[in-house]
């Protein structure tokens, strides 16, 4: 028989937030550097297309 599940407290329930939040903001700040990086040109790790001038294109 189906026995309900106990509540679970607000404590562990906050907590599992703030360790969310924080992975959050950590793949966002790692996100922001790689994009500064690559505008800037500095970048080692990461590989792109450059943009060729429009004349390669139609030929």
């Amino acid at each position: 028989m189906a026995v309900p599940k106990k509540k679970t407290s607000k404590a562990k329930r906050n907590q599992r937030h703030a360790v969310w939040k924080r992975k959050a903001a950590l793949e966002a700040e790692k996100a922001l550097s790689l994009g500064k990086s690559v505008l800037t040109g500095r970048s080692r790790g990461f590989v792109y297309p450059m943009k060729d001038d429009e004349d390669d294109d139609e030929e």
